[in-house]
């Protein structure tokens, strides 16, 4: 294939992708102006419903600034070559390949943030602020961008060296040590996020003693679900909106409750949500979803491998000789269209494993608290009711409220 053809082939993914992005988002927005079913009314005090519908009108709207602008500037830098020209630069600085491709995506990296910064500030500090969610003070903001670019540089950047050192010692067949490498990389932070990365940018403490650790401790006895590890992290630092998460493996998993959470729900509401966060561990999700990762990872470099000496790939980005660098980047774009599928279904499974939690809380514990909680968090967070059955298939990895409401009325 020529690399003509491979540059129109990966104009055209994106393209494709714009368009059904911008398809999928229209449609999205017609359909939560759509009559309210029984099941969800009274979600919303009029006035508020009507705050939400801005919300999400507001969040629609910047979504296509930032998606068009993004679209076209990808095209431009395909279309002018500038991946490549950018490879030549670095080549007056960086004699040897292997620094170069760090240089690379060093520099990619700081391009790319420096583009998207104004548009995280106007995201945070202007629409959320309007609507009453941002609790970022600038000091936090820079703060954070300052710990996210050195957890990048060290864990990116040893992750990039060892890719890199394995595809110079074994070629096209780096891919089977790299994914070793990188299966024991994703099983290590599942156990040990809470605990090392976490804590870099939020406080957890442990829930303090009194009735709703007790209430917690008394339904974990009763379902047989071994919790010591009973969290509660500052969310309310950043943004009023709430949350909770299950975390880690073995001895390391945590319950993890945002302090919004607590906050805004009572405390049967609050142990339906550790309930549902119980089902995942009985129903053994987290496992089989990093089981599903490592595979869909280990598929990924397999492709990549197949990919990774092409010249004629390179000289599509513009590259005058062949750049590792260049086959990865464009492996990126080439790949992407897999990625999407490969994460549709992930969706699925995904929505699967909320639905199994769900019934597992209402069997345990309740329905109808569990029930509350997630109407409080809908209308807490300004939600869309109603969104579209496509941009869920396509985007949402829980099921929408009113699905999981009519599932758990289901459930005899």
């Amino acid at each position: 294939m020529t690399p003509e053809t491979i540059l129109i082939i990966m104009i055209a993914i994106i393209t494709l992708d714009f368009i059904i992005e911008r398809v999928l988002s229209f449609l999205n927005s017609k359909n939560r102006k759509k009559d309210i079913p029984k099941e969800l009314e009274g979600i919303y005090e009029e006035e508020k419903y009507r705050k939400s519908q801005r919300y999400q009108d507001e969040l629609e709207r910047f979504g296509q600034v930032t998606s068009t602008f993004s679209f076209v500037l990808i095209i431009v830098v395909l279309s002018t070559g500038a991946f490549g020209i950018l490879d030549d630069w670095l080549r007056q600085y960086a004699l040897y390949d292997p620094i170069r491709t760090l240089m690379f995506f060093g520099a990619l990296f700081i391009l790319s943030d420096v583009i998207n910064i104004p548009f995280q500030i106007y995201s945070t500090f202007v629409i959320e602020e309007k609507y009453e969610f941002n609790k970022t003070s600038p000091k936090t903001f820079i703060l954070d961008k300052i710990k996210g670019y050195l957890l990048t540089v060290f864990i990116g950047g040893i992750l990039l060296s060892a890719l890199i050192f394995l595809v110079m010692q074994f070629g096209s067949g780096f891919w089977i040590y790299f994914w070793v490498l990188i299966g024991a990389f994703m099983l290590f932070m599942n156990m040990f996020y809470a605990s090392l990365i976490l804590p870099l940018f939020n406080k957890l403490v442990p829930l303090e003693d009194g009735s709703l650790r007790q209430a917690i401790q008394e339904y974990a006895s009763k379902v047989n679900f071994p919790l010591t590890n009973i969290f509660v992290i500052d969310g309310s630092k950043r943004s009023a909106k709430a949350n909770a998460f299950f975390s880690g493996l073995g001895k390391k998993k945590k319950i993890v409750l945002y302090d919004t959470l607590i906050e805004n729900h009572s405390q049967e509401e609050l142990v339906a949500v550790l309930a549902h966060e119980a089902g995942h561990f009985k129903k053994k999700h987290i496992i089989y979803s990093m089981v599903f990762g490592i595979l869909q990872t280990g598929f990924m470099l397999y492709i990549l491998s197949l990919m990774i000496n092409s010249s004629e790939v390179s000289w599509a980005l513009g590259g005058q000789t062949t750049a590792l660098h260049l086959n990865m980047l464009a492996f990126g774009i080439l790949y992407s269209p897999v990625s999407t599928l490969l994460g549709i279904f992930g969706n699925l499974y995904s929505r699967k494993n909320e639905y199994e939690a769900d019934e597992y809380a209402v069997k345990t514990y309740g329905g109808e608290p569990l029930k509350t909680a997630l109407k409080k968090l809908t209308s807490d967070n300004l939600s869309n009711l109603l969104p579209h059955p496509w941009f869920v298939f396509v985007h949402y990895s829980h099921p929408t409220l009113l699905q999981r409401i009519r599932a758990m009325d289901a459930i005899n």
